[in-house]
């Protein structure tokens, strides 16, 4: 997204977020293991060594297909909008509005037909055929169909969106280990980010073993490889909505998901029942040529960067807080009134 993008509201799904079928599957790729100012953002590597990208999409602050990709959701059933995709100071491109905004205003309104869930018609109808009679989960599943969709280029609906995703999307999935121990040294966070990238591999060697090896027809390798599910989970990581008032289902909006983070506004992505379409309300009034921003959540800067790449300002985060680990020994000769008052501050030990 650009600077992360459009999750916003959304309960995310938090540190253990991609199920692995089967554990006990490393077939190919090594695992991570655990050892010991302005925003920031994490892209190819902490370091900024280029890595191997993919074929599709285009430069995280490029505007090249944003013309065509408004174009396209304009004629595909988008109403017509108060914003506009444009470069920013915060987040490389976002929706800037070009008309004034009201506080209090509805904005958007994407409807469901432009919107990617789990159960989105694949221009390829075998491919999902297989996944869906091998029950895979929600996330492996839509990470498997951007992929898909995404190697199909014009013959899938969604190369418009497609080509205006991010060829490396900011995200700490390509950070090596070095970088992990050297970058977040200290960091709770460093053990959730090992976990994370070893469930993503873990996810895709067990697709490749159990599914994609078995259909090379409709997998062939030089597309469904390591380097594409990077791209497809740091895609979901970073724009996957959670919808509570559809049932809580995990969806792409897109359009919505060039929506930035403002640690200084509380609003949120929903399905609206009476427009029939995906909308935010504003708290605050936008003049013509303010970047318009969401909330991603009250998330710690540890979390933003675990999820979006990126970190705010210092002192900008409201919601930044440090996980500390507190241990009591039994022995203590206060041990039951320490354990109580760790209680009554809603804390463990």
């Amino acid at each position: 997204m650009s600077m992360a993008m459009a999750e916003a509201s959304r309960i995310m799904l938090h540190s253990t977020l991609v199920p692995c079928f089967s554990p006990r599957t490393h077939v190919g790729h090594r695992h991570l293991s655990v050892s010991g100012k302005h925003q920031i953002h994490c892209s190819v590597s902490a370091s900024g060594v280029t890595q191997a990208s993919v074929p599709w999409g285009c430069d995280i602050d490029s505007l090249e297909n944003a013309s065509a990709l408004q174009r396209w959701l304009s004629e595909s059933g988008l109403p017509p909008q108060k914003m506009g995709i444009e470069r920013v100071d915060v987040g490389e491109r976002g929706l800037v509005a070009f008309k004034n905004i009201r506080k209090g205003e509805k904005l958007l309104f994407v409807p469901p037909s432009l919107v990617i869930t789990p159960n989105s018609e694949w221009s390829c109808p075998e491919a999902g055929e297989v996944l869906k009679r091998n029950s895979v989960p929600d996330w492996p599943l839509l990470a498997t169909y951007l992929i898909s969709e995404a190697s199909l280029m014009e013959s899938s609906r969604w190369s418009h969106y497609i080509s205006a995703l991010p060829r490396q999307p900011y995200s700490l999935l390509y950070w090596s280990q070095a970088e992990l121990d050297r970058y977040l040294e200290a960091s709770q966070i460093r053990e959730r980010a090992i976990e994370r990238i070893n469930n993503v591999i873990g996810t895709y060697n067990d697709l490749r073993l159990r599914i994609f090896s078995k259909y090379p027809d409709l997998f062939p390798d030089e597309v469904f490889d390591i380097e594409s599910f990077k791209w497809s989970f740091g895609i979901l990581f970073s724009r996957l909505v959670r919808l509570p008032s559809m049932d809580g289902k995990v969806a792409l909006v897109p359009w919505a998901d060039m929506l930035n983070h403002s640690c200084d506004v509380e609003t949120f992505l929903d399905y609206d029942k009476t427009s029939k379409g995906i909308v935010f309300t504003t708290d605050r009034p936008y003049q013509p040529g303010e970047q318009v921003f969401i909330s991603y959540g009250k998330k710690s800067n540890g979390e933003l960067l675990l999820s979006y790449g990126f970190v705010p300002k210092e002192g900008a985060n409201p919601s930044d807080s440090v996980e500390l680990s507190l241990s009591l020994k039994k022995s203590d000769a206060s041990y039951k009134e320490k354990l109580e008052l760790l209680k009554k501050y809603g804390l463990s030990a």
